[in-house]
């Protein structure tokens, strides 16, 4: 199994999720969305997992700071645009755990519940 958690340093949240995966033991990998980017394929990859408007973060500073123009017809592909072309739109924490099959489970958000399930 490997876990791979996307979220920007700067993030509470974020930091709160480490420290809990770090107390229960649990290994992972940290990708830093505005250090690290976010390429096409790996936002499908989440996009299958989850639908757009739960990986959306339409409360966040960055979606304050678009143009309203930007913001509006928004639909599926324009989600996908915005979240490509800004990936701190993405809402964070976001945990990827791949199984040894290749299967995706995302838990978008932090749930300190659902993170003990993981060890």
């Amino acid at each position: 199994m490997t876990i791979t958690v996307y979220g920007i340093k700067t993030c509470d949240t974020c930091r709160k999720a480490r420290r809990r995966l770090d107390e229960l033991g649990i290994s992972y990998r940290y990708h830093d969305l505005r250090e690290d980017g976010l390429g096409p394929q790996r936002l499908d990859t989440f996009l299958a997992n989850a639908d757009w408007q739960t990986l959306l973060n339409t409360r966040s500073t960055s979606w304050r700071q678009l143009d309203a123009a930007d913001r509006e017809p928004l639909d599926a592909e324009r989600a996908r645009e915005l979240m490509l072309a800004n990936p701190t739109l993405i809402k964070r924490p976001l945990l990827q755990r791949t199984d040894p099959a290749g299967q995706d489970t995302l838990i978008v958000g932090f749930d300190p519940a659902r993170y003990a399930t993981l060890a």
